[in-house]
């Protein structure tokens, strides 16, 4: 690669302080980037030094069972939570089946939460599995620590978009939707992908991937690798970031090629707004600049006008349309 294809590594760490010349700093550095490729390297993220290492360790043993032990936990069983692991070739993107298996989780909500009494989708319990006995913990103490992450960030977006800090923390993340992924990517066979090109729906993803990597971005140089570097996470900007900057910040179209040929583990967690905010866009931030690339799908986030969660829930129907099905024959909610 070239120093103008690589991805810029950003310490946030200032962004967790207030007021210091070095916070303003890193978030002109997160403005740039996410107007530049829409996706960056975070260090200073808060992580502790352990939480990436059992979290690995813990899903290997969980991948490891056999299917029918994974199966106990298999997401039909969740009903309208969408949580819960599904088989190798069981998520779409862009009607084609990934070379993935995986497990769903998000905020753990008991049956007299509102939002799970009035039947939204994506709202509800955790499947967690009786096997490995440390996932559950490895899980919730990753989700925690990378969702306080995901709100500093936001923090510096807003300062990069000279809003008050508390902008998007009060207009889109009153609930913030935050979800969370484990995928196992085989060594991806001939003429397929781990996961096909796709963009992410939200405000932010924070990933942590293993030793092997796999995750391309798509750049105004074309497609360019983000190997994993070591004490990192990676970020990125999702559709409705750019749909609330008018454009000005970008949702990058990425994939995943396992060419280690090892087992691959990523751990992507979706820091996303109140799935009931209606997307209007920022402050001064309304005008839509000219795409300078088309997206593969034609579609145009930008343009997008109605409550995160029916986007949400459109694209992820789309991915799981079995799941969108059954849950269009249960019991739904008002306004979902």
């Amino acid at each position: 690669m070239t120093a103008s294809d690589q991805l810029p590594v950003i310490d946030i760490s200032p962004l967790f302080g207030t007021g210091s010349a070095a916070r303003a700093d890193a978030a002109a550095a997160i403005g740039a980037a996410a107007e530049r490729d829409g996706f960056f390297y975070v260090t200073g993220h808060g992580l502790a030094d352990d939480t990436i290492e059992r979290l690995d360790a813990e899903a290997r043993a969980f991948f490891v069972l056999p299917q029918a032990e994974k199966a106990e936990i298999e997401m039909a069983r969740a009903g309208l939570a969408w949580r819960g692991w599904f088989p190798l070739g069981g998520e779409l993107t862009s009607g084609l089946p990934d070379q993935k298996e995986g497990v769903y989780f998000g905020d753990d909500l008991g049956p007299d939460d509102p939002r799970v009494q009035a039947g939204w989708l994506m709202h509800g319990a955790n499947l967690w599995p009786s096997k490995p006995e440390g996932l559950r913990a490895a899980v919730e103490t990753y989700v925690a620590e990378t969702a306080r992450a995901g709100a500093a960030i936001m923090q510096g977006v807003s300062l990069a978009l000279g809003l008050p800090t508390d902008h998007f923390a009060k207009a889109y993340l009153a609930r913030p939707t935050v979800l969370f992924r484990i995928f196992r990517y085989p060594p991806t066979q001939a003429g397929g992908w781990g996961v096909g090109e796709h963009t992410d729906y939200g405000l932010l993803t924070l990933l942590a991937q293993d030793r092997w990597g796999g995750l391309q971005v798509r750049t105004d140089h074309g497609w360019i690798e983000a190997p994993p570097i070591d004490g990192t996470l990676v970020c990125n900007v999702g559709d409705m970031l750019e749909r609330l900057t008018g454009g000005r910040f970008v949702s990058a179209p990425h994939r995943v090629l396992n060419s280690s040929g090892q087992e691959r583990l990523s751990f992507p967690l979706f820091y996303d707004p109140d799935f009931d905010a209606v997307m209007t866009p920022a402050v001064g931030q309304a005008a839509i600049s000219e795409r300078r690339r088309p997206r593969w799908d034609g579609a145009d986030p930008r343009l997008f006008a109605g409550r995160y969660g029916d986007y949400l829930e459109n694209k992820v129907g789309k991915v799981f349309p079995g799941l969108k099905a059954a849950a269009e024959g249960g019991t739904r909610g008002p306004g979902v």
